[in-house]
């Protein structure tokens, strides 16, 4: 048993993995995830998450690296980690013409430990559709019978991809709140979403995948901490920008003009917002439409991707 199994349930280590016909899909990464933990791993589609989800949850065998769960290989070693972590894939395969309830049963015949099928069911809401057939049920009622399986065994690692794909908003709080309280009991979560609030709301950490490889790491606050915050206003009457006091000494590390609305960039914000309302009052002016916010992690999200094409496409251009 490894020795971090205590304090790391997922380890990944140069972890690669590549498809028929040469194609790296996921690109040397490196990353853990702490027990007790909610972990989200980011990117745009083909970044490389699932990739690495599956060979996670034991469904595919790496091209190099070493990965662990509770300090074992989730596929040389299945029989000791398939009981102790549940998974809700992307898209579940259910037969269509079994209730809600018969399918929770069958599946739970193939569970070490399985909750009852009531008990499952109340979990993710679907309780009052226990008797209707599957075939019968909405997008978003498929997905929570997706969790309500992931949950059968009582999991201590979870693998969420994608949960709340097709969910209302309504849905998709419930099942916030879900994890959340899974949390508090103990579970640790590594969950893919295309949804940058969800990530934002629900992760400790996280990391942010490009091209198959780890392009930011860290908590949502450090991610976002790393792109600039913004400050837009327009400019008084009769005056002009270069008549603000110097960007470069407001800390301000880029800027935009559209017609009379000034926006800048900074990784400075109390001091640079401060300054120029200083400098509104001394010359007697109002800053209209005034905004001052800290960047978002969906404006650090595509900032870093955009970054990262423009790179890769700067280096084919060099490269032709």
């Amino acid at each position: 048993m490894d020795t971090n199994e205590h304090e790391h349930v997922i380890e990944v280590t140069d972890l690669r993995r590549v498809y028929g016909g040469g194609f790296e899909a996921v690109r040397g990464i490196t990353f853990h995830v702490k027990r007790g933990e909610i972990f989200a791993l980011l990117g745009t589609n083909g970044a490389g998450k699932t990739s690495t989800v599956e060979v996670l949850e034991g469904l595919a065998a790496p091209a190099a690296g070493r990965v662990r769960v509770l300090g074992s290989d989730p596929r040389t070693e299945r029989s000791v980690v398939r009981p102790r972590t549940g998974v809700m894939l992307q898209e579940g395969g259910f037969p269509s013409e079994l209730t809600v309830a018969e399918t929770v049963r069958m599946w739970a015949g193939c569970t070490s430990g399985a909750r009852p099928v009531d008990e499952a069911l109340d979990l993710v809401g679907l309780g009052p559709r226990s008797r209707v057939r599957v075939k019968q049920l909405s997008g978003g009622e498929r997905r929570r019978l997706d969790l309500a399986l992931a949950l059968l065994g009582d999991p201590e690692v979870l693998f969420l991809d994608e949960p709340t794909t097709g969910l209302d908003a309504e849905g998709r709080r419930d099942t916030w709140e879900l994890v959340r309280r899974l949390q508090e009991t103990g579970t640790s979560v590594l969950l893919t979403t295309h949804y940058l609030e969800e990530a934002e709301v629900l992760a400790d950490r996280l990391a942010i995948l490009h091209q198959g490889r780890i392009a930011a790491t860290g908590t949502p606050a450090e991610v976002t901490a790393s792109q600039p915050a913004r400050i837009s206003f327009e400019l008084p009457a009769g005056y002009f920008l270069g008549d603000l006091p110097a960007l470069g000494e407001l800390g301000v590390v880029g800027h935009e003009q559209a017609g009379r609305t000034v926006r800048l960039r900074t990784y400075e914000v109390q001091r640079a917002a401060t300054e120029l309302l200083v400098w509104a009052r001394d010359n007697g002016v109002e800053l209209h439409g005034l905004d001052v916010r800290s960047a978002s992690l969906e404006e650090a999200f595509l900032r870093i991707a955009g970054r990262n094409a423009a790179d890769a496409a700067e280096k084919t251009e060099v490269a032709a």
